[in-house]
């Protein structure tokens, strides 16, 4: 008996394969008890990072011309010619430091007011700085029944500026909301009672 053979058995045209298996959906983003999701990480910092950039911009605008102000004042006292002609020995303390560290004193004031303005007064009535604008970010309350306010705006505030005054505290805030759950808040959020979330474009 001769030997058979099946035809190649092949699709019809146009036939397409369905698709493969579709893999776990992803977990929704955590929403506030007002339905807002909260802001992840990666925003949140890229936000602080623009926000810094201003202020600091701001400083420098602000400091460098005070350096050159006080050069150009106290550099000629440092060089004082006696009667009879020769250099005289400057204090350097009374010429110099002194002057410097009120000049100092001043920058960290015209600072500390700056920062005020930025982080207080401009984010409590919008709820963003211009960082948390570009991120598309927005300061609320977690009480659903609260609007922001000043006094939670100076909250946070006041445990940023603490943060950056004791080492190691500025990092334990901004990265306690990896591990807060389920608001995902920072420290100055935890005493401020507020949280971050995204708003839409």
């Amino acid at each position: 008996m001769p030997p058979q053979f099946t035809p190649a058995c092949h699709p019809p045209p146009g036939w397409v394969p369905p698709p493969g298996p579709v893999g776990p959906p992803r977990p929704a983003p955590t929403l506030t008890p007002a339905g807002q999701p909260l802001a992840s990480f990666t925003d949140r910092l890229l936000a602080a990072l623009v926000d810094a950039a201003v202020f600091y911009g701001v400083g420098l605008v602000l400091a460098v011309p005070a350096l050159i102000i006080f050069f150009a004042v106290v550099l000629p006292d440092l060089v004082r010619i006696a009667p009879d002609g020769s250099v005289a020995q400057p204090d350097l303390w009374r010429d110099f430091l002194v002057p410097f560290l009120w000049m100092e004193l001043a920058i960290v004031a015209i600072s500390f007011v700056v920062a005020y303005v930025y982080y207080v007064e401009m984010m409590f009535r919008t709820g963003q700085t211009y960082g948390k604008k570009v991120m598309k970010l927005r300061v609320v309350p977690l009480d659903p029944d609260r609007s922001l306010d000043r006094r939670a705006a100076v909250r946070r505030f006041l445990v940023q500026q603490v943060g950056g005054l004791v080492p190691g505290l500025g990092y334990l805030d901004g990265l306690w909301q990896l591990w807060d759950k389920p608001w995902q808040q920072c420290l100055h959020d935890r005493f401020a009672g507020t949280v971050v979330v995204k708003v839409a474009p």
